[in-house]
């Protein structure tokens, strides 16, 4: 069964690079679990107060994708570089319309 999912990313002040690379890292690893991202978007200057950052569409094969993903080593290892460029993320399982 496929896994698909939202994800909302906030980045700390004056992170926006440091997110976007760590995000770049992190997703270049999905395909080694069966994953992709089906669309990522930036929030444009001037979007309203508290929106978030970036948004992803991500769709993994099966829920042991999704598993292998969140345990990779390599995800795991790069955990101070998300906290330090992260402040908040929201997960979301969708469907596509």
């Amino acid at each position: 069964m496929t896994i698909r999912l939202c994800v909302l990313l906030w980045a700390r002040p004056g992170a926006g690079d440091a997110m976007a690379a760590y995000e770049d890292t992190v997703l270049a690893l999905l395909a080694e679990h069966g994953g992709r991202v089906l669309q990522r978007a930036r929030t444009l200057p001037g979007a309203p107060a508290g929106a978030p950052d970036e948004t992803q569409l991500i769709a993994f094969a099966d829920q042991a994708g999704y598993d292998g993903f969140l345990a990779d080593p390599r995800r795991a290892a790069l955990a101070a570089d998300r906290d330090a460029a992260i402040a908040r993320t929201e997960l979301y399982p969708v469907t596509l319309l």
